[in-house]
């Protein structure tokens, strides 16, 4: 989490609706970058009783947090719950109305997915500061929040539910799918959905009460017959399943008043504003002129930073957040970043000249040659060009000659682990980890069989780029293996914001090699050295 600076709110521009009053709101979520939104609230909230509030994210519609149509209107939205007695905060997705610092499609450099710098990320952000200004507001009740989108704002939605436990209910619409979980850069960061989908993220919420809005005639299609009773039974090992509930609306892709009218319905029963049943529904007509709600020209004395500042700022606050981590935390960070977890158990699979290494229960195997020794040392040699390459590098003959137990293995994409055509690349990261990522994994695979074999000391020794691969590995391995590491003409110097040796998302906010090679000397030896 980045470190929470001053929002410097400001409201301006209150414009009177008669049951309702809409003001203009700009946040410094972050020192020079400014979220814009409008707060609509009832008229009368003078009184010492607080009233309950609501997040709206807005989707992907042309006019962003002032669309108004029949199928989609942010503005009916909030100015409907302002009226029964909530206030609501509707707020710009990045790149749309006035909050355009940044685009709404960066993130794609490999430069900004080694910072995890993505859409996904700011407007989370943005989503929790949001969150921080309704609490801070007087007439909040900071324990009646809620959070409601469509569409794009349903993955908002689910984001923050599943984050931020101040919430206590949560309206994902037309969006929860088993079988489309979004197609812009802003719900698509690398590393979001390795081994998840979309409806574990959702069930999150749990055991807080959910409703599950979705359509007839776009991909939540399915959703009362799939992805509400996958939800549900999560709820229910809470002993609560029916927190989380199901409405499917015969219309398309929408958040139209239909859809509308059973959201009132469901907030009034959790959040109970101070109205009656029956006034939960639409009865106002929110029109509005882009003017009454957009904010246009930022006031003259901000200094909004220009996109690669924000990106500059964003990526000095995370080297701050890092050096603050415990070595504990530090190390929890650097795996859940890689993806790559030290394996419960490694079966041995012979398979001819080979042994297949499987971590017990996922499928994964990597393809290796075993040479058991006469001493107690066990070693493992990394080669760019897998087993066979390792087989014929300097380090293992020397291993062989004091009688070490020898293994090499085909990390993913080497040697006879190469599989032309499926390796991830740049498009599939938010489902898959990096090629390197997958590359540390085997490796974790590989060490944790040596260990197995209980060795008084596993030497590894990794040759060329492979290095870069090592230390990632070795940096996440248990502190009670024993573990030396030796480098030959490493690729390992750090990234500097530029890309390095390896691609892993959002490894530079993880503190990058610098980082790594600092966690790897804290449990175990490590050694460099020149091939020459």
């Amino acid at each position: 989490m980045l470190p929470k600076s001053a929002l410097h709110a400001r409201r301006f521009d209150a414009l009177d609706q008669g049951s309702f009053i809409v003001e203009k709101i700009l946040l410094e979520t972050i020192p020079g970058y400014y979220l814009a939104g409008n707060l609509y609230l009832p008229k009368n909230t003078g009184s010492t009783k607080k009233i309950p509030a609501v997040l709206v994210p807005h989707g992907h519609w042309k006019n962003g947090r002032v669309h108004d149509a029949s199928d989609y209107s942010v503005p009916a939205l909030c100015a409907n719950l302002a009226a029964q007695g909530y206030a609501a905060f509707a707020y710009d997705m990045v790149g749309y109305n006035d909050t355009r610092q940044t685009s709404h499609t960066f993130g794609k450099s490999e430069q900004e997915e080694q910072w995890g710098f993505s859409p996904l990320g700011l407007q989370l952000w943005n989503s929790i500061r949001s969150l921080d200004f309704l609490e801070s507001l007087d007439v909040v009740d900071a324990k009646r929040i809620a959070v409601t989108g469509a569409s794009g704002g349903a993955t908002q939605s689910l984001l923050l539910a599943a984050v931020d436990e101040r919430l206590q209910a949560a309206i994902p619409v037309c969006m929860v799918s088993a079988t489309f979980q979004g197609d812009c850069t802003c719900e698509e960061a690398p590393g979001l959905r390795l081994g998840t989908n979309n409806m574990e993220i959702a069930a999150l919420m749990a055991p807080k009460p959910m409703l599950l809005l979705s359509s007839k005639k776009d991909w939540t299609k399915r959703t009362p017959e799939e992805e509400y009773p996958a939800i549900q039974s999560i709820y229910r090992l809470y002993g609560n399943p029916d927190a989380v509930s199901s409405i499917q609306i015969d219309s398309g892709h929408n958040y139209n008043r239909k859809s509308r009218e059973e959201a009132y319905r469901f907030l009034f029963n959790v959040l109970k504003p101070d109205i009656p049943f029956s006034a939960a529904r639409e009865s106002v007509q929110a029109k509005f002129k882009p003017e009454d709600l957009l904010i246009g020209a930022l006031p003259a004395d901000l200094h909004p930073l220009s996109q690669d500042e924000v990106f500059a700022s964003w990526r000095e606050m995370s080297r701050q957040r890092v050096k603050a981590l415990s070595d504990q935390d530090a190390r929890r960070l650097l795996a859940s970043t890689v993806g790559a977890t030290w394996p419960r158990r490694v079966e041995a699979i012979q398979a001819g000249q080979m042994v297949l290494l499987e971590r017990a229960g996922s499928g994964e195997r990597v393809p290796a040659r075993w040479a058991p020794g006469r001493t107690s040392e066990a070693a493992l040699v990394i080669d760019p060009g897998g087993s066979e390459a390792a087989r014929r590098s300097r380090p293992v003959s020397q291993f062989l000659a004091r009688g070490a137990s020898l293994l090499t293995v085909d990390v993913y994409q080497t040697g006879s682990a190469m599989t032309p055509g499926i390796s991830c690349g740049r498009t599939c990261l938010t489902f898959q980890r990096s090629d390197d990522a997958n590359r540390v994994s085997d490796i974790l695979t590989a060490l944790s069989y040596l260990n197995s074999t209980r060795p008084t000391r596993i030497t590894m020794s990794c040759n060329g780029k492979a290095g870069s691969w090592c230390v990632v590995a070795a940096a996440v391995t248990p502190a009670g293996v024993p573990l030396s590491v030796d480098l030959l003409d490493p690729e390992i110097a750090a990234l500097n914001d530029q890309p390095g040796p390896l691609f892993i998302p959002g490894l530079e906010r993880a503190g990058g090699m610098q980082q790594v090679l600092r966690l790897i000397r804290l449990n175990h030896q490590l050694r460099i050295e020149s091939a020459d």
